[in-house]
């Protein structure tokens, strides 16, 4: 989708702060953090949400969540993470492109 902020990240049309990729998906630092370390990963093809996303996409998807929590479980020592996916606007759902929170939970800002 050509005007989609985050088909643009995707694209490298507009900066984000990287943190992983891979050939499907991309994780970057929400702009709006619920926590220190707060990440989205996307799928680099675009799908509004859960409703519009094939399982196996959704698969490629759920290998880049489990590659940020990895990292973070090793470079940070995270142990205690949120992992949400808002679809559809009543639930919460901002930027109609899928994307999946990765919110570390610290025990030092518990």
């Amino acid at each position: 989708m050509v005007d989609c902020i985050f088909c643009k990240i995707a694209r490298g049309e507009v900066p984000a702060q990287k943190v992983y990729e891979d050939e499907q998906t991309i994780a970057f630092l929400d702009i709006k953090p619920q926590s220190e370390r707060h990440t989205l990963v996307i799928p680099k093809r675009h799908f509004v949400n859960m409703f519009d996303v094939p399982a196996e996409e959704l698969a490629k998807v759920m290998v880049g969540v489990k590659a940020v929590v990895k990292m973070y479980e090793q470079e940070f020592g995270m142990r205690h993470v949120n992992v949400v996916c808002n679809s559809g606007e009543l639930a919460g759902q901002e930027v109609f492109h899928l994307h999946v929170h990765v919110i570390p939970r610290w025990e030092s800002f518990a």
